[in-house]
């Protein structure tokens, strides 16, 4: 017999713990070298945990739900078992996304019962969700007239995460926020000018992302305190520029961090957004692209929201707040004329931003995106 332990990843010097998520080997099946025997969700992302190598799993030391450390062994593979009697799990459980697995087990719905519609016969969340909802209708139809039903369901490792990382903030940094209001017709005309050629050139649709995250680039050099941050006593002025996008998916909030925004090009950063938005959904997040970062960018423009104050995200100093564009009547020359308007917000720390910069910043923002030739020309 040789056993070889079954350790958890090395987490990043942020993480303190992770929790398994759910098992996909019982004690006594055939692994395969490089096959997921385990989800590992940390407050940033979930992880495929491979076998090292091929044999029997022999333990199960941590199970479902525990809470583990860095390198932490948890199981252990017996490499010289025979295969002869032994057989995989059913390959209908590795047609299935970290993400949608571990929705199942969210909801107590056994995914390998489960009859996938996706592409290839892959499990998608509309599956385990109608997996659920049939066996709660009966549930529903049959409670007593006038009855209020409650459902209690503990808050992922990340949503625990996000609730600690935003009451910090708020408790620890003088937030203020200051508004202002853009015009993005010249950023529109300019895109709808050059999308369907940048598209052909690029392999990759021109988005709004990149000219935001290029005019807060363009502000932040004019501006270092609100690209700083603070550790105890000392401001940390950065020489660099990593721009935090925040995403939202099913399994909440990420904010992965485009290194170096101002060495990229614009099709350099819009490739960059798509793939963190594919793969957040999929939790696919490496924690090294969750970790850092010198300023964020919050869209709720997204989501249809007109006006709110972004939370910072620590240890940074600042943070930009995006919302949906509208046509709004607005005062040019002395005219009212209609134009696709854009309330911007930026939420500072006033420890070390005082409001005349902030000010001066967010206006620098708005001249980024009013008169794009600025960021082009870098003037």
């Amino acid at each position: 017999m040789s056993i070889i332990e079954v350790k958890v990843p090395q987490l990043s010097e942020s993480v303190s713990e992770a929790t398994l998520v759910a098992w996909h080997k019982k004690i006594g099946d055939a692994v395969a070298e490089g096959e997921n025997l385990v989800d590992v969700e940390t407050d940033k992302v979930v992880l495929e945990l491979p076998a090292a190598k091929s044999g029997v799993l022999a333990k199960i030391i941590k199970g479902d739900g525990e809470k583990v450390a860095s390198l932490e062994s948890i199981a252990l593979i017996d490499t010289e078992a025979s295969f002869e009697t032994k057989q995989s799990a059913p390959a209908i459980t590795a047609a299935i996304s970290p993400s949608v697995r571990k929705l199942a087990h969210e909801l107590d719905v056994d995914a390998a019962s489960l009859e996938g519609t996706g592409k290839s016969g892959r499990i998608t969340k509309d599956d385990v969700l109608g997996a659920m909802e049939k066996v709660a209708a009966p549930q529903t139809v049959s409670a007593p007239a006038g009855s209020r039903v409650e459902r209690r369901v503990p808050m992922t490792r990340i949503r625990q995460r996000i609730a600690e990382r935003l009451l910090e903030s708020q408790q620890n940094a003088a937030i203020l926020t200051t508004f202002n209001e853009v015009n993005m017709q010249p950023v529109i005309e300019l895109r709808n000018r050059y999308k369907d050629a940048f598209e052909k050139k690029h392999g990759i649709k021109l988005g709004f992302s990149c000219f935001f995250v290029k005019a807060a680039v363009y502000a932040l050099q004019k501006f270092p305190i609100v690209n700083a941050s603070i550790d105890g006593t000392d401001i940390i002025y950065h020489g660099y520029f990593d721009i935090g996008v925040a995403i939202g998916s099913e399994r909440g909030l990420t904010v992965p961090i485009i290194r170096d925004a101002d060495k990229l090009s614009f099709a350099d950063i819009e490739r960059q957004i798509a793939d963190f938005g594919a793969r957040a959904k999929t939790g696919k997040l490496t924690m090294e692209e969750l970790t850092g970062g010198t300023f964020s960018i919050s869209n709720g423009g997204v989501f249809g929201s007109m006006l709110s104050t972004p939370i910072i995200n620590p240890p940074q100093a600042s943070i930009l707040g995006i919302h949906a564009t509208k046509d709004r009547a607005v005062v040019e020359n002395g005219q009212i004329v209609i134009r696709p308007m854009n309330y911007l917000a930026v939420s500072y720390d006033h420890r070390i931003i005082d409001g005349r910069e902030a000010v001066q910043f967010l206006v620098a923002i708005k001249e980024a995106l009013e008169y794009p030739g600025r960021v082009l020309l870098d003037l």
